[in-house]
């Protein structure tokens, strides 16, 4: 299959090791990839922040960039939310038949990168190796607006050497949001605090989840705490082999 790679903003600028473990899993599974490069943000911090015009040419522009691909895979459970959830409606406030059309064609193709693995290709086992102690921290994103369920967790369960250890209250928020962790800083504070004693209770080596956005949030208040423990996205562990 040929899969066209969705990368995110913030990943391509902060976090690029992501996107490259990306395509060497799905090289490894035999598949070919390749990276619109006009591709850029699909407008969620605009959409979020009432920049609604300015993220209204951002869906126009990921649409003509993914327009023809047979699937879009990106590493991103907010980003791949924000285009489930909001671009049939921005779609529809732009108004034209033809765009609502591709708009309506195009979603069903994009995936966000570990649900484009297990529902997608019916994969667990991408053959990855990863000799360390790890907790998985659910996504808001993935875990209620794409339903990811328990498909991390088995993709990590697969992986030859991981030791597994299942955080308490996984399904609680870490307290980034995007722009909410700068608005609400005290209440943001407060949950990332308890997400990092739950984070440390599991004493795992590696803090891992699907989205770049909560392990900044995590790896911030892990760092200043010097705690010695890392974060990785999970693309990056099922990317690492012997």
């Amino acid at each position: 299959m040929r899969v066209s790679l969705f990368i995110a903003c913030y990943n391509d600028t902060l976090f690029p090791e992501t996107g490259k473990a990306v395509v060497r899993v799905l090289e490894r599974l035999g598949h070919t990839v390749d990276f619109p490069a006009g591709q850029t943000c699909c407008g969620q911090m605009h959409w979020n922040t009432g920049y609604q015009a300015e993220a209204m040419l951002l869906l126009e522009r990921f649409v003509a960039q993914f327009k023809g691909a047979e699937a879009v895979v990106c590493p991103s459970t907010s980003c791949v939310g924000m285009i489930r959830d909001h671009y049939p409606k921005m779609a529809e406030q732009i108004g034209g038949a033809r765009l609502k059309a591709e708009v309506a064609e195009l979603l069903p193709k994009v995936w966000e990168f570990s649900e484009f693995l297990t529902k997608r290709l019916g994969l667990e086992d991408v053959g990855a190796y990863y000799p360390h102690r790890v907790t998985y921290h659910a996504s808001c994103h993935g875990l209620r607006n794409l339903a990811l369920g328990d498909g991390p967790m088995r993709l990590l369960r697969a992986v030859r050497g991981i030791d597994l250890v299942e955080i308490e209250n996984l399904e609680t928020c870490c307290g980034f949001g995007g722009t909410f962790a700068v608005k609400n800083a005290e209440v943001s504070s407060a949950m990332l605090g308890d997400k990092v004693r739950a984070v440390l209770n599991t004493r795992a080596e590696v803090c891992t989840a699907c989205d770049n956005s909560c392990l900044m949030h995590i790896d911030g208040a892990l760092h200043r705490q010097r705690t010695g423990v890392g974060v990785a996205h999970l693309a990056e562990i099922l990317g690492s082999e012997e």
